[in-house]
């Protein structure tokens, strides 16, 4: 059913997927982070300037490996890709109140492929809050995976509230045409943004762990973009939002999309 309605509408959701000790570790984790991180909003219209974000979680407590392998969610991706799909990110969400809808947009809009396309990306939003209207729930055009162009940022779209309980996930494909909502109450909306790729989408040789970083470092620039250490169409290949070539030779020239919007 679940991919079925993905496959017509672009998205799905799935109640009651996750176990509330499993929901309630992970919010648990998620505030120490953001206390000890001293988490504050990015200054974009993207991110929201109301809104906490950690990027790659799988880094932190250990409770983020239940995350991508979950039951109730893998096996929906699983066939919406294939088997071989790989993580693209693991991140939170966390909108506070005060926050205006995010722009709409679509996840795989700056992979250059003809619209419609299989998916490419299958991307979730574990609700560690209930998701409201009112609260922030993220906002979706159903069948919008299925155009033949992408969203204009910033432009105004009709769309509805993916609304769920707390423990629910939200799949879609990722040519759906969605964004964060606004949060008009007094409490935050806690999300984790689960993401997957098709496997395919790599390198035929592991260039990042077949080759030591001291030794691409003494590479050019542009070796160092061809082996992987770039971030193509300044977003995909991101290390909290710094290009693998900034940390590896201190190249700060690199800038991620969203500090420009």
């Amino acid at each position: 059913m679940h991919v079925k309605e993905i496959a017509e509408q672009g998205y799905t959701i799935v109640e009651d997927a996750i176990e509330p000790a499993l929901v309630d570790e992970l919010d648990d984790s998620l505030g120490r982070l953001e206390r000890f991180l001293e988490v504050q909003p990015s200054p974009n219209s993207f991110e929201g300037h109301h809104t906490l974000r950690i990027y790659n979680l799988l880094g932190y407590d250990d409770v983020w490996q239940k995350v991508p392998v979950h039951p109730s969610v893998l096996p929906i991706v699983e066939q919406v890709l294939d088997p071989g799909c790989l993580i693209s990110s693991l991140s939170s969400i966390d909108i506070l109140p005060g926050e205006i809808a995010q722009p709409i947009h679509a996840d795989d809009q700056l992979i250059p492929l003809p619209k419609p396309h299989p998916p490419t990306v299958c991307n979730s939003m574990w609700a560690l809050t209930d998701f409201t209207e009112a609260n922030g729930a993220t906002r979706v055009i159903p069948g919008s995976h299925l155009r033949d162009h992408d969203p204009d940022y910033g432009a105004p779209y009709d769309s509805v509230p993916a609304e769920m309980p707390k423990g629910s996930v939200l799949v879609w494909h990722g040519s759906l045409w969605h964004g964060g909502g606004a949060n008009t109450t007094g409490e935050p909306r806690i999300g984790i943004a689960m993401n997957y790729c098709a496997g395919y989408i790599r390198q035929q040789e592991n260039q990042q762990l077949g080759l030591a970083p001291a030794r691409v470092a003494t590479f050019e620039p542009r070796l160092r973009e061809l082996v992987g250490y770039g971030v193509y169409n300044f977003l995909i290949g991101h290390i909290n939002k710094r290009s693998p070539d900034e940390l590896l030779v201190g190249d700060s020239t690199s800038k991620i999309i969203w500090e420009g919007i």
